[in-house]
This record gives structure tokens, C-alpha cells and sequence, in this order.
């Protein structure tokens, strides 16, 4: 499958750049809402364990980056499910009901560890089988619209991220948290209506071979999956204790070990056939796959440290940001709108960006615009450094340096974000798109796990935590740029 763009005649080219499938619409509303949801309780989480339920700091990261990375991972699972058996329309219409439950029961104190366990379990079948959808409404791999499709798809997630911190956060900090859990909820149940509603858009984008559209007739296969969900996570927290006082003695490598055979099995399950005989791949499909699986390990840098979005910097804005207009103080969660508000500003100029340099002769490679936007991320790191010292010399910094760090971290993110899934929807094999959406995701998991683990990590190292994060980032970018001409030979390759 070539990744290189097929010049097209300047006719069809400008009707190309500015029409899409009106598809697209449907599934940007319904990630809207999705992230609306998701959006309020990432503003809401470490605020409400610190703040409401007298969690320690670290202790409330660390949960914080455990859901957060759960919350990623899982789309492995119902990538590979979708991809299978139940095709990603219907696999994200289970999804957008469990986590609906998990939010409603969000809105309960004594239900916080049930809720949290169903978002995981929900934003498996969701996340990556929407996103995968995205790609599916381009049929032609070499359509040049398609990376301009993920950045206008981005700018739906980030309209939910805008509007969610405001009104979920004032309601959860103002109001009372489970007020602002349940908008979360009502977010979600929105978004499921918009994706069932909209359905004669959405062409066959989701839908297996000869599948029909998801009906009525599905409501008991998506009733029996929220109540499987609410007893395997009742299950997994009844065995907890005992796993964990297993586990946590066990030296730091042997539980490197035991995760990456953990992954190697759902690998090998997740590449097995219908026919239960593990499926066979071309050399440049084998290619392909080895060249995502690489990119999304250098993914896990960038992630790392802009995941501390919602944990240490939102700890700094409500305890070392002067938050005071006049005699009113702006909620800490108001912070997080400032990341998808540059974003919903930025997209369009970045999706006319690509899509004039992917027609034209100075096409920039996905891979180096990954690279840059890691290099840009760390700038952001070089400002948040600065801002970290400022206030443990003054106690207090103007918010102005905070909206500096999400400013430049906002245009990391359009450089590699929607690039990154235009990449895998585009070099994915047909039948494992929604397996290698689910990998993509997986590996933004695990660095949402180490952005709320790495405070505890670098305790002791006298490495400042935004120091590290400056040269890791744009180390990674830089590496990631020298990859890529072999990068691009991989994705090259064309059976």
C-alpha cells in the first residue's frame, strides 16, 4: 500500500479539498460528545481525589494515570473485536452505553472504583472503532482529503475538550462534584443518539460485509454487554487486593516481563482468524505493520508529557497559578479549554496546510511532521520548566505561562495526532485496521500510565520532572525525523 500521494488533476483536486463524506459530520457530533464526557472527568478526577476525597498528591496521579492509560489500552481489545465480529459501528454503540453507566455512576462516591472500571471498559469498544470509521469513509488510500478528514474529525474532539472543562468543571467544583459527573453522562448519551441517528450518512463505514445498520433489533446484544461489563469489572475489583498483594513486591523487570507477555498473548489471540488459524501477511503488509508498531512507540514520548495536562499542570493551576480576575477566582479546570480551544482555531490552517503540501511536490512525510511536533512539545517544556521555578520562588505565577505551554503543546498535537491516525488508517491491512487503531491507542495508554506515575519515578533523582520531559520530547523528535526516509520505504511498499 503506497502512502505517497497520486497527483491529481487540479479540477478534482479542488473539489477533493473541499468536500468530504457527509459521514464525517455524524461521527465528528458523536466524538464530540464522547469527549465532552471524557474531557469533564479528565479535569474533574485529580481535582476530585485531592480536593473531595482527601487523596494524597501523588496518590491521586497515580490513579489518575492508571484510568487515563486503561482508558487507551483497551481499544486493543475491541479493535480486534470489531475487526472479528461485531464491526465498528456496532462495537462503538456498546461502547457509548457502558461508559454512559460509568459516568452516571461517577455522580456516586461510594460507586467511584464500578464507574471507573466501565469507562475503561466502554472507551475500549469506542474509541478506536470511531476513529477507524473516520478512514473507512475514504475508501481510495491515496485520497488526498483523508489527512484533512482526521484533522476536521480532531477539531470535533476538541470542541467536546473546549466546551466540557467549563461546563462540567464549573458544575463538578461550583455546583457539587456529582453534578458535574452526570453532565459528563448526559454527554455520552447524546453522543450514542447523534451516532445511531445519523447512520444513513455513514454509507457502509463500520459495518462488516453485509451488516445491517444498527437497529432496535441490537438493543439486547448491547444490554447483555453492559451487564457482562458491570460483572467482569465487579469481578476484577473483588480479586484485586489479593493480585496486588502479589504483584507489587515483584523487582521492577519482572513485571516489564510479565506485561510484554501479556501483550504478546493478546497479540497472538488478536491475529488468529475466524478460522482460528493465525492469519497470513504479504512482506510489505508485514513491512507496514512493523513501521506503525515503531511510530507508536516514539507516540509514548510526546504522550508522556502532554498527558501532564490533566495531572501536574492541573495541580499547578490550582495551587501555584493566580487564578483572580478582579474578586473572582477561574476554576483550575477552566485551564484545560485552553488545548482544544487553540486546536478548534488551528485545525483549519493546519488541515489546508497538509492538504496543499500532500498534493503537491514539497509533501513533508507524516512521520517528520510527528518528529517536529515532539521538537515543539519540548519547547513546551523549556516555558513549563521556567514557570515551575518562577513559582517555587514566588509562590505564584500569572496564568499567561501556563497559556503559553498549551499554546505551543496545542500546535505539537496537530502535528502529530491526526497525522498519526490518517497513518495507521492508511497503512493498516484492511482486516487489522481497527486491531492497529486499538495498538495506536494502546501505546497512548502507557504513557498516559507514565505521565501519572513519572513524579513518583523521578522522586529522589534530582532530575526536575519538566526538565525530563524537554529532553525526552524532543529527543524522540529528533530520532523520529532520522527514521524517517526508512520509515517511509516500509510504508511505502505496495503488494
Amino acid at each position: 500500500m503506497n502512502t505517497t500521494t497520486v497527483p491529481l488533476p487540479a479540477s478534482a483536486l479542488t473539489a477533493a479539498s473541499h468536500r468530504h463524506p457527509p459521514g464525517l459530520k455524524i461521527i465528528f457530533m458523536t466524538e464530540m460528545w464522547e469527549r465532552f464526557s471524557y474531557y469533564g472527568m479528565r479535569a474533574l478526577l485529580v481535582l476530585y481525589l485531592v480536593n473531595a476525597m482527601g487523596y494524597a498528591r501523588a496518590d491521586a496521579l497515580q490513579i489518575y494515570g492508571l484510568y487515563t492509560g486503561l482508558v487507551y489500552i483497551t481499544p486493543l481489545i475491541g479493535g480486534a473485536m470489531a475487526d472479528r465480529w461485531l464491526g465498528s459501528r456496532l462495537a462503538a454503540v456498546i461502547g457509548a452505553a457502558i461508559m454512559m453507566l460509568g459516568h452516571f455512576a461517577m455522580a456516586m462516591p461510594s460507586l467511584l472504583p464500578l464507574a471507573l472500571g466501565l469507562l475503561i471498559v466502554g472507551n475500549g469498544f469506542f474509541k478506536a472503532n470511531t476513529t477507524a470509521m473516520v478512514g473507512m469513509l475514504y475508501p481510495d488510500d491515496n485520497d488526498p482529503r483523508r489527512a484533512a478528514g482526521y484533522t476536521y474529525f480532531y477539531m470535533g474532539v476538541n470542541l467536546g475538550g473546549f466546551i466540557s472543562p467549563i461546563a462540567v468543571g464549573t458544575l463538578g467544583q461550583v455546583v457539587g462534584w456529582h453534578w458535574g459527573f452526570a453532565s459528563a453522562g448526559i454527554g455520552m448519551a447524546i453522543g450514542m443518539t447523534v451516532l445511531c441517528w445519523g447512520q444513513r450518512w455513514l454509507g457502509n463505514a463500520g459495518l462488516r460485509d453485509q451488516q445491517a445498520p444498527v437497529s432496535w433489533k441490537n438493543a439486547p446484544l448491547v444490554l447483555a454487554f453492559c451487564v457482562a461489563s458491570i460483572a467482569f469489572v465487579l469481578a476484577v475489583l473483588a480479586v484485586a487486593p489479593s493480585f496486588g498483594a502479589l504483584w507489587r513486591p515483584l523487582p521492577t523487570a519482572v513485571k516489564i516481563v510479565a506485561w510484554l507477555v501479556l501483550l504478546g498473548l493478546c497479540g497472538w489471540a488478536a491475529l488468529r482468524g475466524p478460522d482460528g488459524r493465525l492469519m497470513r501477511f504479504t512482506r510489505p503488509e508485514i513491512g507496514r505493520i512493523a513501521a506503525i508498531g515503531i511510530v507508536a512507540v516514539f507516540v509514548v514520548f510526546f504522550w508522556m508529557g502532554f498527558e501532564q495536562t490533566g495531572g501536574t499542570m492541573t495541580l499547578f493551576a490550582d495551587k501555584q497559578t493566580d487564578r483572580h480576575i478582579g474578586g473572582w477566582e477561574v476554576p483550575a479546570s477552566w485551564f484545560l479549554s485552553i488545548n482544544p480551544l487553540g486546536i478548534l482555531l488551528l485545525a483549519p490552517v493546519f488541515a489546508w496546510l497538509w492538504t496543499a503540501l500532500d498534493s503537491s511536490r514539497f509533501r513533508l512525510p507524516d512521520t517528520a511532521k510527528q518528529g517536529l511536533g515532539m521538537i515543539v512539545l519540548g519547547l513546551g517544556f523549556v516555558l513549563m520548566a521556567a514557570a515551575q521555578t518562577r513559582a517555587e520562588q514566588l509562590g505564584m505565577v500569572g496564568p499567561q505561562w501556563l497559556a503559553g505551554v498549551y499554546l505551543l503543546h496545542t500546535i505539537g498535537e496537530l502535528m502529530l495526532s491526526p497525522v498519526g491516525l490518517s497513518l495507521v488508517s492508511r497503512a493498516a491491512p484492511r482486516r487489522l485496521v481497527g486491531l492497529l487503531m486499538g495498538v495506536w491507542l494502546m501505546a497512548i495508554g502507557v504513557a498516559n500510565y507514565l505521565a501519572g506515575a513519572l513524579e513518583g519515578l523521578l522522586a529522589g533523582s534530582g532530575i526536575p520532572l519538566y526538565v525530563f520531559l524537554f529532553g525526552t520530547s524532543i529527543g524522540a523528535g529528533v530520532l523520529l525525523l532520522a527514521l524517517t526516509p526508512w520509515l517511509q520505504k516500509l510504508l511505502s511498499s505496495r503488494d
